[in-house]
């Protein structure tokens, strides 16, 4: 279930179509500021209970759709009230950044600007993105390590949404993988066409995310070569080497 997504009527579908040609633009480009406090970044909040948490897969899959929800959410459309905001983000070097929430001060980051995505029970909200010196306080105090959930064997991939694959090798944790996933919802979204995207956006941005295994992963390295899937590189700002591959995203049938 999306938050809110109003693309049913002729004037709501021209506007998701102006929104998906700015994410088919791609992003970056502009280099970062010279002030570290204007680091442009998305925060992202993942809903990690701390009795019965949520299956990992089932909650990288929320916080892809929550990425991807809100950067073709109407309010970032022009003359949004969030445009500003997102474009400043989009046009910048794409940082996310992925915390961890339970409990009232999940409730709380409700509060704040942002899109929540629940995925068979995984919630992750997704915020109008800023600089990072000026991130709402109700946001800032969450940790963002220290939480980790094992790894999964997701239910059988349905062939009708897409399906995001993470590079098991890197071993990345819960936090750096939402961050992946939500990169890779967006660069999937953008290469679909403005028809294929739409349908997606009525289904919510459902997806699948799983662990791909080496021989697995040398497939999707050629279905990306071969053009029919869309491949993150990671900068290697934490955890990972730079121009590391970290999620493959196929589209659904």
């Amino acid at each position: 279930m999306v938050e809110s997504l109003e693309c049913d009527s002729a004037a709501g579908l021209a506007g998701f179509q102006a929104r998906h040609a700015e994410l088919a633009r791609g992003y970056g480009g502009a280099g970062d500021p010279a002030d570290p406090a204007l680091v442009q970044a998305m925060q992202m909040v993942l809903h990690i209970p701390k009795v019965d948490p949520p299956r990992r897969s089932s909650l990288l899959a929320a916080a892809a759709a929550s990425a991807v929800a809100l950067c073709l959410d109407e309010r970032v459309g022009p003359e949004g009230e969030w445009e500003e905001r997102y474009l400043a983000w989009k046009r910048a070097r794409i940082r996310k950044v992925a915390r961890r929430a339970r409990g009232a001060h999940w409730l709380v980051a409700q509060e704040v600007d942002g899109v929540t995505v629940d995925i068979d029970g995984a919630q992750a909200r997704a915020f109008v993105p800023g600089p990072v010196g000026s991130i709402d306080p109700r946001i800032k105090r969450l940790q963002i390590g220290g939480t980790e959930l094992p790894v999964d064997e997701p239910d059988d991939p349905d062939p009708e949404v897409p399906m995001l694959w993470v590079n098991a090798e890197l071993g990345m944790t819960v936090g750096k993988a939402a961050a992946q996933v939500g990169h890779a919802s967006m660069l999937l979204a953008g290469a679909l066409s403005v028809e294929q995207a739409y349908i997606w956006a009525e289904r919510g941005f459902r997806c699948g995310v799983a662990e791909a295994d080496p021989g697995h992963w040398t497939r999707l390295r050629k279905q990306v070569a071969e053009g029919s899937a869309v491949a993150v590189r990671d900068a290697g700002f934490t955890e990972v080497a730079p121009g590391s591959m970290t999620v493959i995203a196929v589209p659904g049938r």
